[in-house]
């Protein structure tokens, strides 16, 4: 049976309930007074975080109780390890804008079967930009095929990093975007839809930051990695990454080079 036949009853059950979590976020955002307060990790979370991610807990993990579960706002739980199928959730990445009354916010979602991405949503509520992808079949937003042109010059590539990530590719003549406002999903996201030609971040990144947009790079043609140039694996006991790199399949080779030589 092909993925895309095995996987379309997820796929759509999936997609309901980001963009019906998406609608929420939108309604929650202009709510006065929203609680908000700091996690031990020095991270923000709102009464919106945990309403979303709630709506997950009641609609997508009752539906699929067999399967593992991981979610930024959600205590960790060592059985997930046991499960072939993972699903990964962001209630909301960005919620300092989304507190903030900004754009630069989405819910994110995949699920990973034997540690790979396989469905990936992302909604961008308030500019109405919702991307999906399916392992074999394709990236899209707003369902309109998405297809990165790739090519491996650096030189004036739209880069999205900290300063930190994109020092050593300043003297590539990259057009280095180091304001942080974009989430790491909507980086990915963007990367896919050929908004930024790039994406680079160093040190750890969560596996709920990753999964969904890295596998609408992937659909779109291109490639994720860490910065060693090795891929990701999901659902290992300790669910992060270490760094980012994504763009197209030359530029990510390029990006790589460039960063072991530097």
């Amino acid at each position: 049976m092909p993925v895309s036949e095995a996987l379309s009853g997820d796929a759509r059950l999936l997609a309901d309930i980001v963009r019906e979590a998406g609608e929420l976020g939108l309604s929650l955002a202009r709510k006065p007074g929203l609680r908000r307060w700091t996690k031990p990790d020095g991270s923000e979370v709102s009464e919106g975080d945990l309403a979303i991610n709630d709506l997950f807990e009641q609609r997508l993990r009752a539906a699929r109780a067999p399967d593992g579960w991981l979610s930024e706002e959600t205590p960790d739980r060592p059985d997930r390890l046991a499960q072939e199928r993972l699903w990964i959730i962001d209630p909301i990445d960005g919620t300092r804008a989304f507190l903030d009354g900004g754009s630069h916010w989405c819910v994110a979602a995949a699920l990973a079967i034997s540690g790979r991405p396989v469905l990936a949503c992302v909604y961008r509520p308030v500019t109405e930009e919702f991307y999906t992808a399916m392992a074999g079949a394709g990236a899209t937003l707003n369902g309109a095929p998405l297809a990165i042109a790739d090519t491996g010059a650096l030189a004036g590539a739209r880069i999205a990093g900290n300063r930190r990530s994109l020092a050593p590719l300043a003297p590539l003549g990259i057009a280095a975007d180091t304001s942080g406002a974009l989430p790491l999903q909507l980086r990915l996201a963007h990367v896919a839809a050929g908004l930024i030609d790039g994406a680079v971040s160093v040190g750890r990144r969560n596996d709920w930051d990753l999964a969904a947009g890295e596998l609408l790079v992937i659909e779109a043609g291109g490639a994720v990695s860490g910065v060693s140039g090795e891929g990701y694996v999901y659902n290992r006991p300790e669910p992060w990454q270490q760094g980012l790199v994504a763009a197209g399949a030359k530029r990510h080779a390029a990006l790589i080079d460039a960063l072991r030589t530097t």
